[in-house]
């Protein structure tokens, strides 16, 4: 993205800071046009607020060592518990679940974005208060900025609001975040700051704790839950507080419903799963298909106790699969990639092994309107054209259809054209070896932890068919994750975040500045100016119009580079839950299976139970 050259930035970062936004405060922004609720709504039109307090609700997690060593899920050593996020910390702003992107005032009552888009700045809730009772101010909000941005915290956050130039406290309630850039985006990132007490880890003798030797101490925040008890390496227990400052608060209203939310740890998928049946917790999303179809069986099920349902959603979603590390000579070849991507024969993966139950990712905005499709609109076309000579012909023809083996299509003759392909870039097979003009011969280095596994067995057989020798590397995480952040890979597996407006994401990803960054998100290595322009006008765009135009371009670009062989994704939540518990009759359009039941269900044996809906 464009950046403010050095010797202006600090003149203009002051005249930011001096200057008010013309723009007038709102209770809610949307990324364009209007919120869908008016400023005097009283609740979400996806939740009950009329259900009932009370009652519980168990979950389930599965862990690699079955254990968490801290209340602290923003440090950078050690493993929290689970849950801490989305019960007991809580942020300036949160989106609606029904809306592609709009968001509203929960810790900020007020949000004002500059006319030029260069800030936002947040009037707080006066009744907002933490768990403690001390009223949030702006002096918390620019702690947990200054925080989470700094040496103490992961460095995932850091990264996260890196174009955040600064934080200005502008009186006791209100707060003003200052970009490096204009962008809508920018106000969204802004609002979802995790907002905590600068009393946290105040000792009772006056001595501070440092942030990243927070354990045990519990957090001093605004969320509807505390903790109640930790049993490290079984569970964590979560109270309703009874004096949650927010729970009339209309983006509140008829959520957290629950006076105790409690998460049981597993030390595998199989002890997880029987665990459920035998009654140990309440509710389970799956997205494993083959324990969806056959592994939920047995008395509770029958007797309906434990109920199984599909919840339809709207959710994007992300860019996931694999890919080929583009700093090595021989992958930088776009036909050597695209023809690794005939050799996945995903169908056959996704009978055999998912039930039929997945799709497979064919855009990078897939599900949704800014995927492209067919032949590129004359908008398109005229964003294109500047970088014609820099791209595959290809791009400006119909949109890649990724290949299938769906009768009369066959693996066989997706095969003979992964053969053509490599053939092309100058790889031949020779005596069931693909070798190049050198006589090397094509090698394929597969490493970590999913080294081995049921679905990329029959993917690692199939290029073994066309002459690829594979190297299979088994490692633990830890080695995994230092090879990756030094880029020491042939072939990995790469999965993008879930975004509904997905621009800031995809720079992350493959911005050209960060390739060469040990440990940066640009695994694949990619560095390509033209790719760069295109998300800057996605991150830049003023309508959906134009969101849609740039999108669609880009997704031209990436799909026809090859960079990700594209793997899976699901339209659907797949539950299992007890009959006690149930659901708000309206579904929200986008939303996390795990959020949304804690947010929103109850439990129908709270009393007084003042309203039944159907499950």
């Amino acid at each position: 993205m464009p950046r403010i050259p050095s010797l202006l930035a600090p003149l203009l970062f002051a005249a930011t800071l001096l200057a008010q936004p013309s723009a007038t405060a709102a209770h809610a922004i949307a990324y364009f046009g209007e919120p869908k609720y008016p400023a005097d709504f009283q609740h979400f039109a996806y939740v009950n607020p009329d259900a009932p307090k009370g009652g519980s609700l168990a979950m389930s997690l599965v862990t690699t060592n079955s254990s968490f060593d801290k209340y602290n899920p923003y440090s950078l050593r050690g493993t929290p518990a689970p849950g801490l996020i989305e019960l007991v910390f809580e942020t300036l702003t949160v989106n609606g679940l029904d809306e592609l992107n709009t968001q509203y005032g929960l810790l900020a009552e007020q949000i004002q974005v500059a006319d030029d888009l260069t800030s936002v700045t947040f009037r707080l809730n006066p009744r907002a208060r933490f768990s403690n009772g001390d009223p949030v101010t702006a002096n918390d909000v620019l702690h947990s900025y200054q925080t989470l941005t700094g040496e103490q915290a992961s460095p995932r956050f850091k990264a996260y609001f890196a174009e955040i130039a600064g934080v200005q406290v502008l009186g006791p309630l209100e707060v003003r975040f200052t970009f490096k850039r204009a962008g809508r985006d920018l106000s969204f990132i802004a609002g979802s700051l995790p907002v905590f007490s600068a009393k946290w880890g105040l000792q009772a003798d006056g001595t501070r704790l440092g942030f990243g030797e927070l354990r045990f101490e519990e957090p001093i925040a605004s969320g509807p839950y505390r903790i109640e008890k930790g049993i490290s390496g079984r569970s964590i227990v979560y109270r309703r507080n009874p004096d949650y400052w927010a729970r009339e608060q209309p983006v509140r209203r008829g959520q957290f419903n629950f006076d105790s939310i409690v998460y049981k740890l597993y030390k595998d998928r199989a002890t997880q799963v029987s665990a459920l049946r035998a009654g140990d917790y309440d509710f389970l999303s799956e997205n494993q298909m083959r324990y969806w179809c056959c592994q939920y069986i047995g008395q509770r099920f029958d007797d309906g106790e434990l109920i199984k349902r599909e919840f339809v959603h709207k959710n994007p979603p992300a860019m996931n699969g694999w890919v080929l590390n583009l700093r090595k000579e021989r992958f930088q070849d776009r036909r050597v990639r695209e023809a690794l991507n005939y050799a996945l024969d995903f169908e056959w993966i996704n009978d055999k092994i998912f039930d039929g139950e997945f799709k497979r990712v064919d855009s990078y905005f897939a599900n949704s309107e800014l995927a492209a499709r067919g032949l590129p609109s004359a908008d398109e076309l005229k964003l294109l054209e500047p970088y014609r000579s820099d791209l595959p012909a290809d791009v400006f023809g119909p949109m890649f259809e990724q290949p299938t083996t769906v009768p009369p299509a066959r693996l066989r003759d997706n095969l003979a054209k992964a053969l053509e392909l490599f053939a092309e870039a100058g790889w031949h097979n020779r005596g069931g070896v693909l070798r190049n003009a050198k006589g090397e011969p094509f090698v394929l280095e597969v490493a970590g932890t999913r080294a081995q596994s049921p679905f990329t067995d029959p993917i690692y057989l199939n290029l073994s068919k066309i002459g690829i020798v594979v190297r299979k590397k088994l490692a633990d995480a830890a080695t995994s994750r230092r090879r990756m952040a030094q880029f020491d890979y042939d072939y990995a597996s790469l999965a993008l975040r879930e975004a509904r407006m997905p621009g800031d994401e995809l720079w992350r990803n493959f911005n050209s500045a960060d390739a060469d960054r040990p440990g940066s998100e640009n695994i694949l290595g990619l560095k390509s100016p033209v790719v760069d322009a295109l998300i800057t006008h996605l991150l830049e765009a003023n309508s959906q119009a134009e969101l849609q135009v740039a999108a669609r371009a880009l997704d031209r670009v990436l799909i026809h580079n090859h960079y990700v062989i594209p793997w899976r994704y699901l339209d659907k939540h797949y539950l299992i839950y007890h009959q006690r518990l149930h659901a708000p009759d309206t579904l929200p359009l986008y939303y996390g299976a795990n959020e949304w039941v804690i947010g929103t269900w109850w439990d129908t044996t709270a009393n007084p139970p003042r309203l039944a809906s159907r499950p």
